[in-house]
């Protein structure tokens, strides 16, 4: 007789254990849909206004023309450029202003599983990250762009005519002048903004990790050198081979990274307080666990 109730009763254990995953999921569901939606909404609006976002982002490229006397004119090589440019400005401010609600459909669905103190150490995360990447949207594109456009301009090549080259009278000098695709412009724009905002995200992920346990105030101090060289590496990939914007982008990158480390050294501090108040931190534990990192 037992052995022909163990089926119903392994069958009622899957059920009663798959119940709150179908719940899960069919939140996330949920969740996906109106931030896809959102989503939807903000690039609809944007593709209405599309010209003058994108008027906005040539700003740096026409004051670079400006200060050397030329007109501001970006072409289509291709009758279809028009209208992926409109589609790419669309995706960019249609993902700017839906975040806000993407953010808060993700706390949502997340927040319900935590810990009060889990929430309040994520939260400002939440936060932080949104506004550090727009920080780092904002500094290329007010003060790395205009470098970077500078630096370009400068090979082009103005010819006057009827002066004497490689001894033949009369010959012009070659005219090289920039005549700009708007779809190539735009790609060049949209990396720098993408890559600057990526890279502010430095101090929020590694004081993340620090809450979790993953990386250290020492271990961060001792790869120092590993960080100079990962910077390094990145400063000559995201910019045009311009020093002066390479050491721009080097400064500010591994500012934030000596950031990261008095912050994630804060959260220690924090954590370490925390469990001396309960009772679970002596001090013998932490010079062993100082010892552990002088070792590694």
């Amino acid at each position: 007789m037992s052995t022909t109730n163990r089926p119903d009763e392994y069958d009622d254990d899957i059920e009663d254990k798959g119940a709150p995953l179908v719940e899960h999921l069919a939140e996330l569901r949920s969740r996906l849909i109106k931030s896809v939606l959102a989503f939807l909404v903000g690039m609809v609006i944007c593709f209405t206004i599309a010209t003058p976002i994108f008027n906005f982002l040539t700003a740096p490229l026409c004051d670079a023309l400006a200060s050397r006397g030329q007109d501001c004119d970006l072409i289509f090589i291709s009758p279809q450029e028009g209208f992926f440019v409109a589609i790419k400005v669309s995706l960019l401010g249609g993902f700017m202003l839906a975040f806000p609600v993407i953010a808060a459909q993700l706390w949502r669905f997340v927040a319900p599983g935590l810990y009060r103190s889990e929430k309040g150490a994520f939260l400002p995360f939440l936060i932080a990250s949104p506004f550090m990447f727009l920080l780092g949207a904002a500094f290329a594109f007010y003060i790395v762009t205009p470098l970077a456009y500078n630096f370009f301009l400068g090979f082009q090549q103005f010819g006057t005519g009827g002066e004497v080259i490689d001894d033949i009278p009369g010959a012009a000098p070659l005219s090289v002048v920039f005549q700009g695709s708007a779809q190539e412009y735009l790609n060049l724009t949209i990396k720098f903004i993408v890559a600057f905002g990526l890279c502010f995200q430095l101090p929020v992920l590694l004081t993340l990790m620090g809450k979790a346990g993953l990386v250290s105030e020492r271990g961060l101090r001792a790869g120092r050198k590993w960080a100079i060289v990962g910077i390094l590496t990145l400063a000559a990939l995201v910019t045009p081979p311009d020093v002066i914007t390479q050491i721009i982008l080097f400064v500010v990158v591994y500012g934030l990274y000596e950031i990261s480390i008095r912050l994630v050294a804060r959260v220690e501090r924090q954590r370490n307080e925390r469990l001396r108040r309960e009772g679970l931190l002596d001090e013998d534990d932490e010079i062993f666990e100082d010892e552990l990192e002088d070792e590694k």
